[in-house]
């Protein structure tokens, strides 16, 4: 953390909605300098909206909320989460990139939206780099295979058997996931190619719906966030089998993972981003992302964040797109070794 930042000295501090954060002060001096005059500075952002581009309920919208009522100056400027889901988060994703570049719409996205559909969805309307600035990862949560509790497996080898018979009966077994093109999609698609077997791939418009089918039995599997799927699992609605990576992960130390259940090669998590229009000025993403670290490193908002299954993993601008520009270049890989296509 940088120590200059205005909030540096506070990050032990209670509550960062006493003050105003870096970046609303900030954003009334770029809009001084550029000759808009005082008025302008003070009002630079009426209201600042957090767009999540899919339903509310699911860790982007979590992370959001936090984010609003962390950073909440005031009455004066409100944030707002405004959910806007659909064409799997590609509606959400271009009002940001059509928005004004004055630090008062910002983007909380999934790693997918950011690194897998660029190479699945070749006619986007936006590309990454060229339309979006980076300002911090948020938080990373593991990802989940569950199932049905009608579904007669307890483990991944029990599962694949079970899915080979439905094959060979004419009859694949179905697998939910919040979106084509989203990380968990992939992991999806992994799983079957690495277990060579055909399942069919059942999109829905976020987790939460995903979720809500596959625990009333329209659909048998899932591959869902931690995050979201936990107090299904926990009551019995969904039945875990394993996390999608090769090591147990803290937040379900309880669920076995892929590789010890002798699935190899699938170590899909999810991870989420703040990010602003591409024209934002450099200084005004700085000051937001010194803003999110200093929220995020607050001892309260951690463990709140730990609670809803979410590791915060707040960064640097930079930071953030190194990420993003290395794993686009690892799914593109994959994609194409596997010959995975958006259906």
């Amino acid at each position: 953390m940088h120590h200059g930042s205005p909030l540096a000295h506070r990050r032990t501090a209670p509550s960062l909605a006493r003050r105003i954060p870096a970046f609303l002060a900030f954003a009334g001096a770029v809009f001084f300098m550029a000759g808009a005059g005082a008025g302008a500075a003070q009002a630079a952002c009426a209201t600042v909206r957090i767009v999540v581009p899919f339903p509310a309920g699911g860790p982007a919208d979590q992370l959001a909320r936090t984010l609003s009522q962390g950073l909440q100056p005031g009455k004066d400027v409100p944030i707002v989460v405004d959910n806007k889901p659909g064409a799997n988060g590609n509606i959400g994703i271009d009002a940001v990139r059509r928005a004004a570049a004055d630090g008062c719409t910002w983007l909380v996205v999934p790693a997918g939206n950011l690194t897998i559909n660029p190479t699945l969805f070749p006619a986007l309307s936006y590309q990454v780099a060229r339309d979006f600035r980076p300002v911090s990862l948020l938080a990373s949560s593991p990802n989940v295979l569950a199932v049905h509790p009608s579904v007669k497996a307890r483990t991944v080898p029990e599962l694949v058997a079970l899915a080979r018979e439905a094959d060979r009966n004419k009859a694949p077994l179905g697998y939910a996931s919040p979106g084509v093109g989203s990380g968990l999609h992939l992991a999806g698609e992994l799983f079957r190619h690495k277990a060579g077997v055909n399942m069919l791939h059942v999109p829905y418009k976020g987790t939460t719906q995903a979720m809500t089918d596959v625990a009333g039995g329209q659909v048998p599997i899932l591959f869902g966030t931690w995050p979201t799927l936990a107090p299904f699992i926990q009551s019995g609605a969904l039945r875990a089998i394993a996390v999608t990576q090769s090591r147990r992960s803290p937040a379900a130390p309880d669920v076995p993972s892929m590789a010890e259940q002798g699935m190899e090669g699938i170590d899909v998590s999810s991870w989420y981003a703040l990010l602003v229009p591409a024209a934002t000025p450099q200084p005004l993403a700085d000051a937001l992302s010194t803003d999110v670290r200093a929220l995020f490193g607050t001892s309260a908002v951690r463990a709140d964040l730990q609670r809803q299954g979410l590791e915060p993993v707040a960064s640097t601008p930079d930071a953030l797109a190194a990420r993003i520009r290395d794993d686009t270049a690892a799914w593109a890989t994959l994609i194409r070794t596997y010959r995975i296509t958006a259906e």
